[in-house]
């Protein structure tokens, strides 16, 4: 199993999970994180780090958020590496608590 970034992180990019994370599966776009899932060793240390709540195992993703399962993937064989926190995106305190910002997702 491998966990999984979520819709919450998007326009966000909080990266505190980047720091935790032992195996350094963080890949980044421009205005999201993703997991490369090949990576993931399923520890867990990154979820409570998350300030959005934006990582959760795989089998725990809702219904409504499949979808990122396969986006996490895709993305993470095109984005760079991440292994060291940056500061969140400028106007990440006024998306954190957005839904629907699938569409503001910069590939």
């Amino acid at each position: 199993m491998t966990h999984v970034v979520l819709e919450s992180c998007i326009r966000c990019k909080y990266t505190d999970c980047v720091d935790v994370c032992p195996v350094d599966c963080f890949r980044e776009g421009p205005n999201f994180l993703v997991i490369d899932p090949d990576e993931c060793i399923d520890c867990a240390v990154c979820i409570p780090e998350c300030p959005v709540n934006a990582i959760l195992p795989e089998e725990d993703v809702p219904a409504d958020q499949l979808a990122f399962i396969k986006l996490n993937a895709e993305l993470a064989r095109k984005w760079p590496s991440i292994t060291k926190r940056k500061g969140a995106l400028a106007d990440a305190d006024d998306w954190k608590d957005r839904k629907g910002k699938l569409g503001e997702l910069i590939r």
